[in-house]
């Protein structure tokens, strides 16, 4: 256990620029502070003494405001960063150099018995306010972007981001665990994609406009007494069609234009 505690304190100077001395981690770090008292939970947990384990986990609730059961199992160099809402349940796994940020949620979704919360591999990240809820199974070296709700199993080496959480696939990119601005936005890409799709084809139907035109206006009419009259209502019609093609093809439309904006498209 002294190993183990031991690796929880010096990951903090790696992950977190903000640690400056071994003092001031030690007495001003909650996050190292849940950790501890949950070891010792845990250890009095599997040897099966009743209400001890709990009241101490209670305690360091109050304390730090991490709560974590005392039957969840932790790997080692955990860093639990800020902390505040931090909820791990009883049956969660987490595998060794996790990284996990304030308001995030390991859960269950029922009252199921058994297995009912996430194994998280190693080196993954949790950003803030992120829900990982079932008898999930998080990969390895996986990065869930912050406030995004997780509901299915996530292989290695892969980006989750939104509600509910997709799988975004980041296979050979180092990615430092730190960069969170570097989350991809998976709906601002198809967004874009489609609104270019569509500017094309508008594109294509404008240019095919002229022809259409004069097949129109070629077109003889039925007999009439007003023959003019009809070959002139065509060329109107031809004319108000193509202008209202091209101004639908201007998506400069200002809220398009500021969601583009915000969005980094």
């Amino acid at each position: 256990m002294l190993k183990t505690l031991r690796a929880d304190f010096s990951i903090i100077f790696d992950r977190d620029p903000a640690a400056r001395n071994w003092l001031e981690v030690l007495f001003c770090y909650p996050g190292l502070q849940a950790l501890v008292l949950h070891r010792l939970a845990h250890w009095l947990y599997v040897l099966g003494l009743p209400f001890i384990p709990r009241l101490i986990s209670h305690i360091a609730r109050f304390l730090t405001g991490i709560e974590i059961h005392p039957g969840a199992t932790i790997g080692k160099s955990v860093f639990i960063d800020h902390g505040m809402g931090v909820v791990i349940g009883e049956t969660a796994i987490i595998g060794d150099f996790a990284l996990i940020y304030q308001g995030v949620t390991l859960g269950g979704t029922g009252k199921q018995s058994g297995k009912r919360h996430p194994t998280v591999g190693e080196n993954v990240v949790v950003g803030a306010g992120a829900k990982v809820l079932g008898n999930l199974q998080i990969g390895n070296n996986v990065r869930i972007g912050a406030g995004s709700v997780v509901l299915r199993d996530v292989p290695s080496d892969c980006t989750v981001v939104g509600i509910p959480g997709r799988i975004v696939y980041r296979s050979g990119v180092r990615v430092n665990p730190l960069e969170h601005g570097s989350l991809p936005d998976s709906e601002a890409v198809v967004i874009r994609s489609l609104l270019d799709r569509i500017e094309s084809l508008e594109q294509q139907v404008k240019s095919l406009l002229p022809q259409a035109s004069v097949s129109l206006t070629s077109v003889p009419n039925s007999p009439s007494a007003f023959p003019s009259l009809n070959q002139t209502s065509n060329v109107a019609v031809a004319e108000k069609t193509e202008l209202a093609v091209a101004a639908t093809c201007q998506l400069k439309d200002k809220a398009i234009q500021e969601f583009f904006d915000g969005s980094g498209i």
